[in-house]
């Protein structure tokens, strides 16, 4: 499957039961894909102090999913061979009385990444157009105006999300968006796995359960949120899930490629720092 398959369009309308779950593509193998994956953490590894070192750009990723997708291991296997000093993630849950104080991209925006690093959101500010659009009852805790809340907002806040992308990228901040797009029997069977699985039984939750008879109303909602918010300059990638190794390998093909597209490089010193090496090294050898 080439990379551009997996990028949703914009300005078109996204239905997901045209995307699949469990593609596969030419690699058909974990064991190519495991070798595939290892090469690109070094690949990674590399772009990553290139990114550090020239300080101009950083790389900010954003992973949703429907839960059990595999949204954390994915970032464990892509990202196992970044430098930890140049890369933090952020795990979004539900908002804290002081978040609720501000508006709801306030706490996202504390958490971007400095020029130079890789910051990873593990959900992130679109949780506000998909669990508080499913349960609208959580807008009443995020002391709104009246005037505000109505049949717009949803509308509203793909345009100030969009909006706030595109200043991001115009700021250096690169935009790479994935949706672990899992089928809901996939999610039945790694459910079962936590259930039946005492060291995984701690990844279960009631909460779990419940959220899953909301299938249908997440899927219209991430259907509508793809479609507003599949920009050019922060397209949202839909990589199948079913299949963990698939997902892994193509979440890290498309993280090289979007920084290999970029003007990265060393810094190059200049004389007085050249004359300051030599004189270092003089200095060094005569001891």
């Amino acid at each position: 499957m080439q990379i551009s398959e997996l990028q949703a369009p914009h300005n078109k309308r996204i239905t997901l039961s045209d995307y699949s779950t469990t593609y596969t593509g030419l690699t058909r193998r974990k064991k190519e894909a495991a070798e595939i994956l290892e090469a690109n953490r070094k690949r990674l590894s590399e772009l990553q102090n290139v990114l550090y070192a020239q300080d101009s750009y950083a790389l900010l990723v954003i992973f949703q999913a429907m839960d059990a997708a595999g949204k954390d291991g994915t970032i464990k296997h892509v990202m196992s061979g970044v430098n930890p000093q140049g890369c933090e993630v952020y795990s979004f849950k539900a908002p804290s009385a002081e978040e609720l104080d501000h508006d709801y991209l306030w706490r996202c925006m504390k958490r971007l990444p400095e020029r130079g690093r890789i910051g990873i959101f593990n959900r992130s500010y679109y949780e506000e157009v998909l669990v508080v659009r499913v349960h609208p009852g959580i807008l009443d805790k995020q002391k709104l105006p009246p005037s505000v809340i109505g049949k717009g907002i949803w509308k509203q806040r793909f345009r100030e999300i969009n909006n706030f992308e595109s200043y991001l990228v115009d700021n250096g901040i690169i935009v790479l968006k994935f949706f672990l797009h899992v089928s809901k029997e996939e999610q039945r069977k790694r459910f079962l796995q936590r259930i039946e699985t005492p060291e995984k039984n701690w990844k279960f939750s009631r909460r779990d359960i419940q959220e899953r008879d909301y299938w249908d109303d997440y899927t219209k909602a991430y259907e509508d949120m793809l479609s507003n918010t599949s920009t050019e300059h922060a397209p949202w990638y839909i990589v199948p899930a079913d299949n963990k190794w698939f997902t892994r390998t193509m979440v890290g093909e498309i993280i090289i490629q979007r920084l290999e597209q970029l003007d990265l490089a060393y810094p190059e010193p200049g004389p007085e720092h050249y004359e300051q090496l030599a004189e270092a090294k003089i200095r060094l050898e005569a001891e």
